[in-house]
This record gives structure tokens, sequence and C-alpha cells, in this order.
């Protein structure tokens, strides 16, 4: 695809962080900011260098990962002052890591450590159950139909970030 050219793509829906360029790209915590950024709504390197505090070049730089990677495309441009303004969107609205993949589990974590991070107030709780394993698909199809069924406020409601991980604890030797 021609960086100037229009599109019309809708993100898709699921990103399934698994290839090299994807852990390469979400290694560096600069990313994971321009990331949910953009997950806003689309923006210039001008408006996210503004909005991020840094340099236009560093958002470009990271950027460029982040579009090799297939996480972020040119949506749209339009002709300014005699040059071309370049809005910048992500590929996808979620991304997943591949089940049973530890470096996926560890990038998609890392990345929402640094955004819980700089919240004044996250909610986080982690616990662990004893349930048959029915009750754990029980449990798995609720959690899925919560968050993958929320509705959406408008564009200039607040973004949340959801996470959700249900995982069956490894034997660790003692009893809990």
């Amino acid at each position: 695809m021609d960086a100037l050219s229009v599109t019309e793509e809708i993100p898709d829906e699921v990103l399934e962080v698994r290839t090299p360029a994807h852990f390469k790209a979400l290694a560096h915590p600069f990313r994971h900011r321009l990331l949910f950024a953009l997950g806003r709504r689309p923006a210039t390197i001008s408006q996210l260098a503004t909005g991020l505090g840094t340099a236009k070049g560093t958002v470009a730089h990271h950027l460029k990962v982040l579009a090799e990677a297939g996480m972020v495309r040119v949506g749209h441009s339009r002709q300014v002052r005699g040059g071309t303004e370049q809005y910048h969107e992500r590929t996808f609205r979620r991304m997943i890591g591949e089940a049973g993949d530890l470096d996926a589990t560890a990038a998609l974590l890392n990345a929402v450590a640094q955004q819980i991070a700089t919240d004044r107030d996250p909610l986080l709780h982690l616990r662990h159950l004893r349930l048959t394993p029915a009750q754990a698909d029980r449990l798995r199809a609720t959690l899925d139909d919560l968050v993958g069924g929320a509705e959406e406020a408008g564009p200039d409601a607040p973004r949340y970030g959801v996470l959700v991980a249900l995982y069956r604890q490894g034997d660790s030797g003692s009893p809990s």
C-alpha cells in the first residue's frame, strides 16, 4: 500500500501477537504509549509528539517499527499548505497472545503494566480459585462474553483498558 493513499479500512478486531516483528514492536515502552494513543483516534506525527511530549523524530521512528509489524498504518492523508498530512491508526482493536506462548504473554502484560502505572486509581485483582473443569469453562465463557460484548460509548468518552486472564495454575508442590 502506498503511504499516501487514502484507505477506508476498518481496524481488524483482533491482533494475535505471535511474529518476531510483533515482539520487536512491543519491546519498547514508548511504542506501547503510541499504540494506546492511537486507540483513541487516528493522529499525525505532530499530534502524537505534542500529546506524548516528545520529538517528532522519535515518534516517526517508533511508528515505522509499528508499521513494519503491521500494527499501525496510514489511515488517511490530506493536503495542507503544500504538504501531505498523514493520519496514523492502529490496525486492530484488541490484542491477544497465542495460547501457551510465554513471550506473547510477557509482551502483552508489559504493555498493560506500562498503562496501569499511569492510572491514579486502577482496579487490579489477582485471585486463585478451586474450580472444576466445567466451572472453569463457564467462567471463561462468561468473562469472554462480558468483555467481548461490552458496548463502547462515543468517541469523546474516556478510554479504559480491560485485561482478563483465566489460567490454570501449575503444580507448585505446595498446598494452597
